[in-house]
């Protein structure tokens, strides 16, 4: 009887040392999200190649597996995805060509550390059904975290490197005169790095709008994400407004139009229609531009990246695609990535790394939009995160730094979550329950149903 008494703390309540274990694996998930969102921890390692995110990482999924009297401890199919044999083949070619080329190791322990992340996330997320409440906070208060820096450089007038003036035509910060705007980067070391942070990380703070029902709280939310897509826009990136539209679209679309529209056809005429659309804003953007060198030069990349894939069928190795770029495109112009994320992986991991992370793109955007279909709530902000995230990174690579690398990881394995771990086993459908269908998703807080 003592040790059952022990195990419990009153009727019914886990004991002390389970709600420690239970909090170690989303606490280490809180301590990527939020390094990714301010970069709080520092690069050197510990000890060897253990840096402070590793080790949070490795207490996470230690907490995860280990046999806890009064806690049903995580089995492997809580870690299963659709994902697994796109990641098991990205891992074995970046491997290939890593070690092939006697290249540094250090990306591919990046990569690994990411997929992780991935599958924590994963775990975290099927054993402990109410996580995605915290996971809305935790984006809530990246996002802040971020947006006020970047308002707070513009208020205040605080020099970037970056500016521009006119209609988003790059000039140099130095060069003064009527008109000039400080591009913010917040947090990060680039306008364009915080302007996919954004995308990737706003959607998913309005879960943090559903797990409240007071009314003041829920507005200080909506303030707070209207706030986000504010500081999204002193960014002054062009692919970031693109992108932030698409999300945009699909978020309204996901929530208020598919639902209501029964026939296929329809919805596919409405997908089209909304295509066109995003094409014509982007174009527009484009045309009044006044940096009409931006998309030469990415020209200029992604030619170099098509040669040297063609050259170089295995890759050339993980992160070296800017310095194999800067030395075939012509001119003295130095590239840090191919400005396309899935060039960059065709360069750096050859065809089978294209394969494998297209894959990876299509199954999770099919996924979140199968969910959102279903009107999950998660589903329909994954998908809204995604299609803007993979929509700028066919002009930029933003994954290429690592925090942002981390944070796409992350919102993959929030959606993946989700769905059945293979495709054929329906009623692996719903590993944990999730938030049930919202018939108006503005009002009253998601509950968490049984798995249907």
């Amino acid at each position: 009887m003592a040790s059952e008494q022990s195990v419990t703390a009153g009727a019914g309540q886990p004991s002390a040392l389970v709600k420690f274990v239970q909090f170690v694996p989303l606490g280490a998930a809180a301590v990527v999200l939020l390094d990714s969102a301010t970069d709080f921890f520092p690069d050197d390692p510990l000890a060897g190649i253990l840096t402070p995110t590793r080790l949070a990482l490795l207490l996470g999924i230690i907490a995860l597996v280990i046999p806890v009297r009064g806690r049903p401890r995580a089995r492997l199919r809580d870690f299963r995805t659709r994902l697994d044999l796109p990641i098991g083949l990205l891992v074995a070619v970046s491997a290939a060509t890593t070690y092939r080329g006697g290249h540094a190791t250090a990306p591919l322990r990046g990569l690994l550390t990411v997929i992780a992340c991935y599958y924590l996330v994963v775990a975290v997320r099927r054993t402990q059904p109410e996580s995605w409440r915290a996971l809305g906070l935790l984006a809530l208060t990246g996002v802040a975290a971020a947006a006020t820096s970047a308002f707070s450089q513009v208020t205040n007038e605080t020099p970037t490197g970056f500016c521009r003036t006119g209609l988003l035509t790059d000039i140099a910060c130095d060069a003064g005169g009527d008109g000039i705007l400080i591009r913010a980067t917040g947090t990060f070391s680039n306008p364009n790095l915080l302007a996919a942070f954004l995308v990737l990380l706003l959607p998913f703070a309005l879960l943090a709008a559903v797990c409240v029902d007071e009314r003041t709280a829920r507005t200080a939310i909506v303030v707070l994400v209207v706030i986000g897509y504010g500081a999204l826009l002193t960014t002054f990136s062009r692919a970031g407004y693109v992108a932030a539209a698409a999300g945009l679209l699909v978020l309204g679309g996901a929530y208020w139009l598919a639902p209501r529209i029964a026939d296929r056809a329809q919805r596919r005429l409405f997908t089209a229609l909304g295509t066109l659309a995003l094409l014509g804003a982007a174009g527009a953007i484009w045309a009044v531009s006044r940096a009409g060198n931006s998309l030469g030069v990415r020209g200029q990349a992604w030619e170099a990246a098509l040669q040297l894939a063609a050259d170089n069928p295995l890759g050339v190795g993980l992160g070296r695609s800017g310095v194999v770029i800067s030395a075939t495109a012509p001119g003295d112009r130095t590239f840090v990535h191919a400005h396309n994320l899935w060039l960059n992986w065709l360069v750096e991991a050859g065809p089978l790394g294209f394969l494998a992370i297209t894959a990876t793109a299509v199954i999770a955007v099919s996924c979140a939009a199968r969910a959102a279909r279903a009107k999950s709530v998660i589903g329909t902000v994954g998908l809204a995160a995604l299609t803007g995230f993979f929509l700028m990174s066919m002009m930029d690579h933003p994954a290429n730094l690592d925090r942002i690398d981390a944070l796409l990881w992350y919102a993959l394995a929030v959606v993946m979550a989700e769905a059945p771990a293979t495709w054929r086993n329906r009623q692996g459908a719903a590993l944990t329950p999730v938030p049930t269908k919202l018939k108006r998703p503005r009002h009253g807080p998601q509950r968490v149903g049984a798995a249907s």
